[in-house]
C-alpha cells in the first residue's frame, strides 16, 4: 500500500498490490468502491505501466568499507544521501526486484535501518482519465 498526492490538491492516489484470483480481485474492486471518499478504481496489471519502489537504507560503512559501498551504489544508480563516521544513508527507487537485490548486497555490511515506500505505478502513454468529483 502506497498513499500519496496528485497533481489535483483535492485527490490523493492509493496503490494496492494485491495478489489473487479473478474472484479476488473483483471482491477488492467492490468492497473498495463502497467507501464514499473513493473517486474511482483502476486494475492496471493487463496494461502496459511502469512500477517503482523507493527505498532509504543506513548502512554499517566502518572498516574502510565505504568505497566498496559507494561502488555498488553507483552500479544500482542510487545516491548516498547521509554520511556519518561510522555509516551511510542510501536512497534508491526502482522495481521491487531490483530494490531486493540491492539489500541482499547490503547484508554483508551491515544494514542498521531500513524505511520502503512500497510500489506505485502508472500506465504508460497518454490514456489518463480525470476522475470526476462531485462539488463539495
Amino acid at each position: 500500500l502506497a498513499v500519496g498526492e496528485t497533481e489535483d490538491p483535492r485527490l490523493s492516489r492509493m496503490t494496492f498490490v494485491v495478489f489473487g484470483d479473478d474472484s479476488v480481485l473483483a471482491q477488492i474492486r467492490k468492497q473498495l468502491e463502497k467507501i464514499v471518499t473513493v473517486v474511482r478504481v483502476d486494475d492496471i496489471s493487463s496494461r502496459d505501466y511502469v512500477e517503482r519502489d523507493l527505498m532509504l537504507i543506513k548502512v554499517n560503512a566502518s572498516g574502510g568499507r565505504r568505497t566498496e559501498i559507494r561502488e555498488l551504489v553507483d552500479i544500482f544508480r542510487g545516491r548516498i544521501v547521509d554520511v556519518a563516521a561510522d555509516m551511510v544513508m542510501i536512497e534508491i527507487s526502482g522495481q521491487e526486484r531490483k530494490i531486493e537485490a540491492f539489500i541482499e548486497m547490503m547484508r554483508p555490511f551491515g544494514i542498521i535501518e531500513l524505511a520502503r515506500s512500497g510500489r506505485i505505478a502508472m500506465v504508460r502513454g497518454m490514456n489518463h482519465q480525470r476522475p470526476e468529483i462531485p462539488p463539495a
